[in-house]
């Protein structure tokens, strides 16, 4: 099997498990109970927050434990707006963002607010004087992604930031779910971010939105005592410690691994510009991760299909999308059957040479045949 989808998921780390497992097994306590088990349960998730803190450098800030990447856009998004709805209801954003950000703005939009869309610059990153423009009294929330996950355009978020600075009663989010294990930045200049354990080899189910400290958001799910008053719900202990674990473990030389993917990204795309049938929509300014592609006169799905009968696997389009081409692509390129012919490919420090060499043969060979079938 050739796994090419690492921006989908992950797949979990044999040791991230296993210690999801024992402190199944060794902490039975609800962390909000009185007792002992429940008091043991709640010291070993606030080791775990301390470690996140740790590593990812926090200062200020507190983790919102959430069931993934989804629900802490959600919580951002709606969290915000509910809160501050009196000092206005204007929200920029822009068309590349993750259908957990843009579905919860087509809400809010028929609520009232009104959403802006800043413009991208030549290399697809945010335009900053369109954003500057963009901004108004009643302005409460910009929310731009750090790293798209469709085709891997990284986002400067300092200078954002420095925009963003002139106006310290707009709330500055970002979706981070693609950085975070990946590359070492910032996060300081964030008010919310959020994230999921998924996307650096944890497991499945558990995510969380951080917060600066001062700052006060809406709860969106009401309930019993949590590990903050923002969510509602029993804290999942291993889930908790096991996304903390993954994550020490993502940033362990984190440079080598990205050094090691830029390497393969390199080699991916010498070979994919090779074939004249390819096109590549990923621009420079993306990712090494990522890579994102168009054979347009071959159905995504078909080619998806075709590898997948060698049991390689890579995807079409973000996972989360329920319409029939990238949304990404289109806003990228401005080309409709590029973003309807698109294939991702997401790698990692885990995927060989071999593995991309055999993965581009591979391609080549259903592209003939393919094409043969068609003509």
């Amino acid at each position: 099997m050739i796994y090419l989808d690492y921006s989908a998921t992950t797949p979990v780390d044999e040791s991230v498990l296993d210690t999801y497992v024992k402190v199944t097994k060794n902490y039975v306590g609800n962390p909000n109970s009185l007792h002992k088990l429940g008091f043991e349960a709640g010291k070993l998730i606030d080791e775990a927050t301390a470690q996140i803190k740790k590593v990812l450098s926090l200062a200020g800030k507190e983790i919102i434990y959430t069931s993934g990447a989804t629900e802490a856009n959600n919580l951002a998004i709606f969290g915000v707006c509910y809160k501050y709805q009196h000092r206005g209801k204007h929200i920029i954003t822009t068309h590349l963002e993750h259908k957990s950000v843009l579905e919860p703005l087509k809400v809010l939009e028929k609520e009232g607010y009104e959403i802006s869309y800043v413009s991208l610059n030549e290399d697809k990153t945010v335009n900053l004087e369109h954003l500057k423009s963009l901004i108004r009294e009643d302005t409460i929330l910009v929310s731009i992604a750090f790293i798209n996950s469709e085709v891997g355009v990284k986002q400067d978020l300092v200078k954002i930031k420095e925009v963003l600075a002139q106006y310290p009663k707009i709330i500055f989010h970002s979706d981070i779910t693609q950085g975070v294990g990946k590359i070492k930045f910032d996060l300081n200049v964030l008010d919310l971010a959020s994230f999921s354990a998924q996307k650096f080899y944890g497991m499945k189910g558990i995510g969380g939105l951080i917060k600066n400290t001062n700052l006060d958001i809406s709860p969106i799910i009401y309930g019993g005592k949590s590990t903050t008053r923002f969510r509602a719900g029993t804290p999942p202990t291993a889930l908790i410690v096991s996304m903390a674990k993954a994550l020490r473990l993502a940033y362990d030389n984190i440079e080598e691994k990205y050094k090691c993917v830029e390497k393969l990204n390199q080699i991916l795309l010498m070979n994919l510009r090779d074939n004249h049938y390819i096109v590549i929509n990923s621009p420079d300014k993306a990712i090494p991760h990522i890579v994102n592609f168009s054979v347009l006169d071959i159905k995504a799905e078909t080619l998806l299909h075709a590898l997948e009968e060698e049991e390689i696997y890579i995807s079409t389009k973000t996972a989360c999308s329920s319409i029939d081409y990238s949304e990404s692509v289109y806003n990228i390129t401005g080309d409709k059957k590029r973003a309807e012919h698109s294939l991702r490919v997401s790698i990692s420090h885990l995927t060989s040479k071999e593995e991309i060499l055999c993965f581009v043969m591979m391609l080549e060979d259903k592209i003939e045949r393919l094409r043969r079938i068609n003509s």
